[in-house]
């Protein structure tokens, strides 16, 4: 294998660990903001949505920061072509907590009470996090049941968090 065909195996190897990583690690903190603002009390419905795109910003700027700088300590050039790449392949952190957010801000019309919106946007990151963790399994090349173990570990991750919520609102 060439240099450059060993380049391009790595970017496209990262690139698929990014997108589905960020998707998985997005939707886990997305799933952990709801379930601890959830236990500050009740608040406008706003705010939580706010509060979920803005956490999940600062975390894709720390992760864009850390490759950055982890890139630098390696001596590898930084052109704009490197950081945009690098936020390019972060931003499923942000994408993951657009769909709690969006349930929050939906949640009037479903009838549901501040607290009815902090667990449907709950599910939703769970939900999220799974499908994300069954994506990356399937883009690798796993078998169904491989699938499933990646579905399964991400499920049990979530309900943790929801029992952590449910631990500290009792």
């Amino acid at each position: 294998m060439s240099g450059m065909e060993r380049a391009s195996a790595r970017t496209a190897e990262r690139r698929a660990h990014a997108d589905y990583t960020g998707g998985v690690y997005g939707s886990l903190l997305a799933a952990s903001v709801v379930a601890g603002a959830g236990t500050l009390g009740s608040f406008p419905r706003v705010e939580l949505v706010v509060l979920l795109l803005l956490t999940g910003g600062v975390f894709w700027v720390a992760h864009v920061y850390a490759h950055l700088f982890g890139a630098r300590l390696a001596q590898q050039p930084l052109g704009r072509r490197v950081v945009r790449q690098v936020c390019r392949d972060e931003w499923p952190i942000v994408k993951a907590a657009v769909p709690p957010a969006v349930a929050v801000a939906v949640s009037p019309l479903l009838g549901l009470d501040v607290q009815g919106a902090g667990w449907l946007a709950l599910g939703v990151a769970v939900a999220g996090q799974v499908g994300w963790s069954v994506a990356a399994a399937r883009r690798a090349g796993a078998s169904p049941r491989q699938m499933a173990t990646a579905a399964a570990v991400n499920l049990v991750i979530g309900l943790l968090i929801v029992v952590f919520k449910l631990a500290v609102t009792h």
